[in-house]
């Protein structure tokens, strides 16, 4: 059983061959207590890693500082070798898709179809090509017959994968999901799997509690407690290791 208190393995790499690089990162809300403190990890290209971690562990808003949302109070990120600091927000947010717990905090158009044009056409695609790339992304998720209705008739889970369309229309290098299989059926949790598998991107990170699922769909697990990365290894090991994910709140079968 690995030990809670053992120091988690963090290689750092180097801005030059690093994705994603995060050092001795920090964050807490006003006058709180620290979140998050000493984060620090490398993401390389090809990596798709769970960030697990128990309810109020931290994670969206690791999530968060990552893409600018928040700043840190201590330490560094870098995207492909870009620092993330209020004058490169654009530069670094261009290159990541980012999913919300909410789908609906990313789906505002009238119609489904217009909520992922919209990405492409606000960063110049011309329309036809963002409306063919759109209804290819739609067809993918089982959402062609959708198209021209909004948000609001669709279900929870319909909603989610209209978000994961609006995001990919854009064609990111690096993909960050925040709970992505909330509101999905096991029949659409598989197929969500098949499609981020088949993702030309570099790097994947996705925060789930859907342990199981993140078993299929990634290869490392980055393990939030306390406010600190506790465990960074293969996540096949891991939740093999039954008294461990006990230990951190994340219980196998549960």
């Amino acid at each position: 059983m690995k030990s809670l208190t053992s120091n988690p393995q963090t290689p750092i790499g180097n801005s030059h061959t690093a994705v994603v690089e995060v050092q001795n990162l920090g964050y807490a809300y006003s006058q709180q207590e620290p979140v998050l403190q000493e984060i620090s990890f490398t993401l390389n290209r090809g990596d798709r890693v769970a960030l697990m971690g128990a309810t109020g562990s931290g994670k969206s808003t690791l999530l968060e500082n990552l893409i600018g949302l928040k700043q840190p109070r201590t330490g560094k990120i870098w995207i492909n070798g870009i620092p993330v600091e209020p004058t490169t927000l654009p530069q670094v947010r261009r290159q990541i898709g980012f999913s919300f717990q909410d789908a609906n905090d990313q789906l505002f158009m009238p119609t489904i179809l217009e909520d992922v044009t919209f990405g492409p056409r606000n960063y110049g695609v011309p329309p036809a090509i963002a409306i063919d790339r759109a209804r290819q992304l739609l067809a993918d998720f089982g959402l062609e017959a959708y198209a021209n209705r909004s948000a609001h008739e669709l279900s929870g889970g319909q909603r989610r994968l209209a978000a994961l369309a609006a995001i990919l229309s854009l064609e990111p290098t690096i993909l960050i999901l925040d709970e992505p299989t909330n509101g999905l059926d096991p029949s659409w949790r598989r197929h969500l799997a098949q499609v981020l598998l088949k993702l030309p991107v570099q790097v994947m990170l996705i925060a789930s509690h859907d342990l199981n699922w993140l078993g299929r769909v990634t290869q490392r697990a980055l393990v939030l407690s306390a406010g600190r990365i506790q465990i960074d290894g293969n996540i096949q090991s891991l939740l093999q290791d039954g008294d461990t994910l006990d230990q951190l709140g994340l219980p196998i079968d549960w």
